[in-house]
């Protein structure tokens, strides 16, 4: 899954469990952000080189680390100093509304797991609001109507789902795990459940020639769902990924930029939901955010100046130089 943001928190020197890179999506950077997993439980989609720097592929975090961390930060919130220092420059108090639990898919642990780290945000911070995620689709398929309602109620919301596409031939190819009528039955049982769900899609992921298919495909998806958010990032190829070797043997050939965001404007232009849009990463070269309906013609016309007066060439260029990164 191609993230959202390289929101990423280093965190060399710290006495906090993180492992690796820790990535989180935009909208989570005022979110305490505690580790629970390292790696992806799936980890075989053929476009993603987020964790391959980890040497296993999947780790739980000792629900100790859980705690230890979950206590580091409440002394921390707790600093005299720090508290000091508020009062003295008429700051806003810091306070945790929300924990966001780091990792590819932390909704991967059992009901059981998930409802024992909830325990411990309430009592460490018992004015915590929600607490959020990302999450594959086969997660949800793995827990009951009745441990969905209980993690609700335990305060998980608002999760972060990649979907990447709502098109079957490019979910197959790229080895997702999933079919959209998955994406559907799986996010409906959120619905009913009260969990809140953010989508993020991949443009470029269906390959070149197919992007109005795969963006009417994703739409098509997104309509039968409620996800407050749907996000979008531009497909980037870097050369350590199976994708990689798939435009080498000849089998898949990349999307231009401009086909990328003749995607976007045909995904925007088909979704039919009350939702916010968004291209906020550093995948996309250009950030836009709207509502929609209402501002569907801003989006639209915002990407179509972004093809005028940016262009193909400007646009490869970025895409290159993020490979570099």
């Amino acid at each position: 899954m191609m993230l959202p943001d390289s929101g990423i928190v280093e965190h060399e020197g710290s006495i906090m469990h993180y492992t690796g890179t820790i990535w989180r999506p935009p909208y989570e950077a005022d979110s305490l952000i505690i580790e629970a997993t390292a790696g992806c439980t799936h980890h075989r989609c053929k476009f993603c080189t987020l964790y391959e720097e980890l040497p296993f592929k999947f780790r739980s975090s000792p629900i100790e680390h859980v705690e230890a961390d979950l206590l580091e930060a409440q002394a921390w919130y707790h600093d005299p100093l720090r508290k000091a220092e508020e009062r003295l420059f008429e700051l806003d108090a810091a306070k945790v509304e929300r924990v966001f639990l780091a990792g590819a898919n932390p909704f991967a642990l059992s009901a059981r797991r998930l409802l024992e780290i909830a325990g411990l945000v309430r009592e460490y911070f018992p004015q915590s609001k929600s607490i959020g995620c990302f999450a594959r689709v086969t997660d949800v398929t793995m827990k009951s109507d009745e441990e969905l309602a209980e993690l609700a109620r335990a305060g998980f919301d608002r999760l972060t789902i990649g979907i990447e596409t709502g098109y079957d031939e490019a979910l197959a190819f790229m080895d997702k795990g999933y079919e959209a009528a998955d994406i559907v039955e799986q996010c409906r049982r959120l619905d009913a459940a009260g969990i809140g769900y953010a989508f993020f899609c991949l443009t470029g992921i269906a390959g070149k020639g197919h992007g109005i298919e795969n963006a009417r495909a994703t739409a098509a998806a997104c309509n039968q769902t409620s996800p407050w958010l749907v996000g979008v990032n531009m497909l980037t190829v870097y050369a350590s990924s199976e994708l990689y070797r798939e435009i080498e043997a000849g089998r898949w050939i990349e999307a231009g930029e401009v086909e990328k965001y003749e995607e976007i404007r045909e995904l925007v232009r088909g979704l039919e939901i009350p939702t916010e849009f968004a291209m906020l990463g550093a995948s996309n070269p250009v950030m836009i955010r709207g509502r929609l309906p209402e501002q569907r013609e801003e989006i639209v016309g915002a990407i179509e100046r972004v093809v005028r007066e940016v262009g193909e060439e400007r646009l490869r260029r970025y895409r290159v130089g993020l490979r570099g990164l």
